[in-house]
């Protein structure tokens, strides 16, 4: 029996680029498959409704949610985001591995659904570089990012429930490592304790000092 193309859940906080490297996997080989999710935000400048997001309704989404036709969801900055169960089942029967482009909260849940699901946490270099990403999309104001960097320290806690932690220093190297560790070629070695606890503690300072919040 052929075995079950194993779907690969990337995971971060904003500001890591986890979205340029689920599109540099998926366009890189055609192993892969990109995981279009359903959302209940409204499009963004450029994007298509079912290319970037199946973009629905409260009412349509929880009805999909209330039937099962949504493998995870999860509500992340007051809007809805799910994975449709025929993205994942679509891909399985074709032999390729789904990319699931999600949040932490998505992760346990396919983690608790899908037994085979690789997880994977992205870090960035630094909070730093996370911090010029989330300024740079000059889509968000400074109570927005303030909201996306006290939801960082939640999903920092959440790196002991993946299998892997990889860093997103060099886009190239970053993807030859999910690849690695997707096709069982090598061996990421994860020790998420110490670098999330760096990283935990310059975003409390950053909120502090920075934006006024303890």
């Amino acid at each position: 029996m052929t075995q079950r193309a194993a779907p690969v859940v990337l995971a971060a906080a904003s500001g890591t680029g986890k979205t340029t490297l689920a599109r540099r996997l998926v366009g890189d080989s055609d192993r892969y498959v990109f995981s279009v999710s359903a959302t209940t935000r409204s499009p963004r400048a450029g994007e298509v409704d079912g290319v970037d997001y199946h973009f629905l309704d409260v009412g349509d989404f929880e009805r999909r949610a209330e039937d099962g036709r949504l493998a995870e969801w999860a509500s992340v900055h007051g809007c809805l985001y799910g994975t449709p169960r025929t993205e994942i089942d679509d891909a399985a029967r074709r032999g390729e591995h789904v990319v699931l482009d999600i949040d932490v909260q998505g992760a346990r849940q396919i983690r608790a659904s899908i037994e085979d699901a690789v997880l994977i946490f992205v870090l960035p270099p630094s909070v730093d570089i996370m911090m010029a990403r989330l300024k740079g999309r000059g889509t968000e104001g400074r109570e927005d990012i303030a909201r996306r960097l006290r939801s960082a320290l939640t999903e920092l806690q959440a790196l002991k429930d993946f299998d892997y932690v990889v860093v997103n220093d060099d886009l190239d190297e970053c993807i030859s490592e999910i690849r690695a560790i997707t096709e069982g070629q090598g061996e990421v070695p994860v020790s998420p304790e110490q670098d999330a606890e760096q990283f935990r503690t310059e975003i409390v300072r950053i909120l502090r000092d920075e934006y006024d919040q303890n």
